[in-house]
């Protein structure tokens, strides 16, 4: 065997006096030199060995030993036992011999989890025991042996003493990376001071220690000392667990308890010790002097921890919420929060669907938890569509929900529509942010960013064509529940997400792809299908395009309007066109990713909406206004034209009782022929107007005879029926200078009319009054009393002279 010796490290090998006869043999010089028992190598150098024996690790063992003098020199760093590859299989023994002024202790610091005491005979775990023994004027004294992983942090030793580390043959050296430094002033009858951290635990933490030399007699007149360091919101409880006690020559054995506001407290073996304390304690164990003739002083006692206040508990009962998981998790820097899920102490914890969990808080704010929760809604939502909600959870859990998520899962072929309950959506883009109470976060199951939304905003729907995840935050969950989405499944798309987007003329509208600014996934196509009204066309400008170093394939831009079968704009990585165009209608954009070999593909599109400018609209325009004052103008000429001639005429009229006077000179309605005679009337025939009103026929004949008498070729005034026992009514001439209308009614009298006001008098009127007649065009009679005559014929008046055109 061939290995070298670290400098300042010396070797012995020793063989087992129980073990058979066998030598070792250094080979160095010309002539080896044999040991049987044991054999010191001390040069730094390669050395080889020989055994007679076939298996020496069976016989001999290891001892590593080093030597560090800090009386001189100044003593700080790591203490690190390097595995020799010369005695890889026997039994070692690692040694460090450690010094330090006589006034001053050493110092070791051991790194986390920390040391832990165990008593003799006892083993570790690992079989890796480390053991620190103090050299006092009457002999070395062991303080203990330890294992890895305690609550043991430091261990102060005055003067000199020794650290041990065994190994066994067949396990492989793990060793612990200790600190060594120089420690303060120590008292002379100090023999060591063990720095204890004890840890936090949800229920009772008890450690055991003893005295040094135990199980043998504590060192007469001397002193050792525990500083135990308490977590806050705990208590510690001293117990003696069994102790012998010396018969004293000189002084009495004491056990001393140090505050940190130095209050001191001074017991015996025998007293009850402190329980339920809190805030750090040194606790001091003074011996006296013995009688060796007897037993010595001994002491094994046990400190136990546990927590002082009062944790929250709460069972989560998630059997009856389908699909809902909750998970909490400590967020906050306070160091005494302590949450379990079934008494088990955990930083996370998830409460998985259809289970129930007992959940306790230990002194633990509400803002250092984080609870969060989700619900897997699979395939459950169809073609009509599930609107989002958040379901309500056990009241007993202290804290407020942070967010809510909901998986979805796609069927095969199958799309996820998401839109607004609202109508619309906005993605959060810079300038754009979504500022108010709710942000909806959309993203692929694998983790991949869609976006963050929010509502009113031009986005009417998104189409992803993946497995998404929604989560809601920034709400107060105990008084908003939703809905905050409606989800439906559509057809396949061949894109892998579009968004249906609506413009607004108010604001421009930013179009960003997904995972905006990191870029979109490779080899993916994401697509916006923009709707104009008739009234607008938009003007597209790309304001921000990065672009990848593509290993396979291209990126590309590409806007069409919709229904055509041309591209409008098209554009790939290496090529450079003008990134503005005006499209003039409704138009798809298209934005597809390479294989990037370098960099990402990503792009922001502003799309503003301007109004059309309709050349032809102008022109009909102008040539309607145009006609319009030519026709306003033929209007006026006409009239002017007709009111001279209707100066030239007698006006005539005829009365009716309660009814509207008619005069023909008035000219309220414009005639459509008034070029030709054919609305000069030469005859009226009453009986084809009022015969199929009067159940005697007599009366139609004797009109129908007086009106074959005579024949006039133009409309005559009406004077009066036949009979010559009635008055006569002959209307005043009209003023020519006063050619207006005249109400025939006072505006007093408009909801109750009396007798319309006549030229005559009372005394000269007819002597009685039809009162069937009623005020319509056609002079309906009524059905009751006597039927009245009236002669509408002109045979007694001279006929009007004829109006030369």
């Amino acid at each position: 065997r061939q290995s070298c010796i670290e400098s300042g490290t010396t070797v012995v090998i020793t063989r087992n006096p129980e073990e058979p006869e066998c030598n070792v043999c250094s080979a160095d010089g010309p002539d080896p030199t044999c040991h049987a028992t044991e054999l010191t190598l001390t040069k730094s150098q390669n050395t080889s060995l020989e055994f007679s024996c076939p298996k020496p690790q069976d016989v001999f063992s290891v001892y590593i030993k080093k030597k560090i003098d800090c009386t001189e020199t100044s003593c700080a760093g790591d203490i690190v036992q390097a595995e020799s590859s010369l005695f890889p299989d026997f039994n070692r023994t690692f040694s460090w011999d450690l010094k330090v002024p006589a006034t001053r202790a050493f110092r070791l610091d051991f790194p986390e989890p920390g040391m832990r005491q165990i008593p003799k005979g006892e083993n570790c775990p690992d079989e890796h025991t480390y053991t620190i023994v103090t050299y006092l004027r009457s002999g070395p004294a062991i303080i203990g042996k330890y294992c890895k992983g305690g609550t043991v942090t430091t261990i102060q030793v005055r003067y000199k003493g020794r650290m041990l580390l065994n190994v066994p043959g067949d396990r492989k050296l793990e060793p612990l990376d200790f600190k060594l430094s120089v420690g303060p002033e120590t008292d002379s009858k100090c023999c060591s001071v063990i720095l204890e951290r004890l840890s936090r635990k949800m229920s009772v933490s008890e450690t055991d220690f003893v005295t040094a030399n135990y199980p043998d007699s504590f060192p007469d007149d001397q002193q050792m000392m525990w500083n135990f360091i308490v977590p806050g919101m705990h208590n510690y409880t001293v117990r003696f667990r069994d102790h012998t006690a010396p018969e004293c020559l000189n002084k009495e054995v004491m056990v001393k308890y140090e505050k940190e506001d130095k209050k001191v407290t001074q017991l015996t073996l025998t007293d009850p010790q402190p329980e339920h304390g809190q805030g750090n304690v040194n606790m001091s164990l003074f011996n006296c002097e013995t009688n060796k003739t007897l037993q010595g002083l001994t002491l094994a006692f046990t400190v136990s921890v546990m927590r002082s206040g009062h944790p929250v508990l709460c069972t989560v009962d998630l059997t009856k919420k389908q699909g809902v998981s909750l998970q909490l998790e400590k967020v906050g820097a306070d160091p005494y929060c302590e949450m379990s899920i079934d008494s088990v102490v955990k930083q996370k914890i998830n409460v998985a669907m259809g289970t129930k969990a007992s959940l306790s808080f230990l002194d633990c704010p509400n803002e250092d938890v984080r609870l969060t929760a989700s619900k897997d809604i699979g395939k459950t939502f169809c073609i009509i569509g599930t609107l989002l909600t958040v379901p309500k959870l056990d009241s007993c859990l202290p804290m407020p929900l942070h967010s809510f998520t909901w998986l979805l899962s796609i069927p095969e072929h199958g799309t996820v529509d998401l839109e607004s309950p609202t109508g619309s959506l906005r993605q959060s883009l810079p300038g754009q942010e979504c500022n108010g109470s709710v942000s909806l976060h959309v993203a692929e199951s694998d983790g991949f960013s869609i976006g963050d939304f929010c509502s009113k905003g031009i986005i009417r729907k998104v189409q992803v064509h993946a497995n998404v995840s929604v989560t809601a935050t920034g709400i107060d969950f105990a008084k908003k529940r939703g809905p905050f989405l409606n989800v439906s499944f559509s057809e396949e798309i061949s894109d892998r997400i579009i968004y249906r987007v609506t413009p607004k003329m108010s604001d421009p509208a930013l179009l960003a792809t997904p995972n905006w600014p990191q870029g979109m996934k490779p080899s993916t196509t994401v697509s916006w299908i923009v709707t104009l009204s008739n009234r607008y066309r938009a003007a597209v400008q790309f304001l921000n395009v990065s672009q990848p170093k593509c290993g396979k394939s291209h990126t590309g831009i590409k806007v069409q309007t919709l229904g055509s079968k041309e591209e409008m704009f098209s554009r790939r990585e290496d090529e450079k066109k003008e990134g503005e165009l005006t499209v003039p209608e409704s138009f798809y954009l298209n934005m597809s990713n390479c294989l990037p070999e370098e960099g990402h593909f990503g792009a922001v599109t502003k799309v503003v909406l301007e109004k059309k400018t309709n050349l032809l609209a102008i022109a009909l325009g102008i040539a309607g206004a145009l006609l319009f004052v030519l026709a306003v103008l033929a209007v006026v000429c006409y009239v002017t034209k007709k009111k001279k001639k209707g100066q030239m005429k007698t006006e005539s009229s005829i009365y009716i009782t309660k009814g509207n006077i008619f005069r023909p000179g008035d000219r309220h309605f414009s005639k459509a022929r008034s070029d030709n005679d054919s609305h000069v009337y030469a005859s009226i025939d009453e009986t084809m107007v009022y015969g199929h009103l009067l159940p005697d026929s007599s009366y139609a004949d004797s009109m129908e005879d007086r009106f074959n008498g005579m024949q006039v070729d133009s409309y005559q005034t009406f004077t009066g029926p036949s009979d010559r026992g009635l008055p006569v009514i002959v209307e005043p001439d009209a003023d020519p200078d006063k050619d207006q209308y005249k109400a025939f009614l006072e505006p007093s009298e408009t909801f109750i009319p009396s007798r319309p006001r006549t030229p005559i008098d009372r005394q000269d009127s007819l002597g009685f009054q039809d009162r069937r007649m009623v005020d319509n065009e056609l002079y309906t009679f009524k059905s009751t009393g006597e039927i009245n005559t009236i002669r509408l014929s002109g045979v007694d008046l001279e006929p009007e002279p004829p109006v030369d055109e």
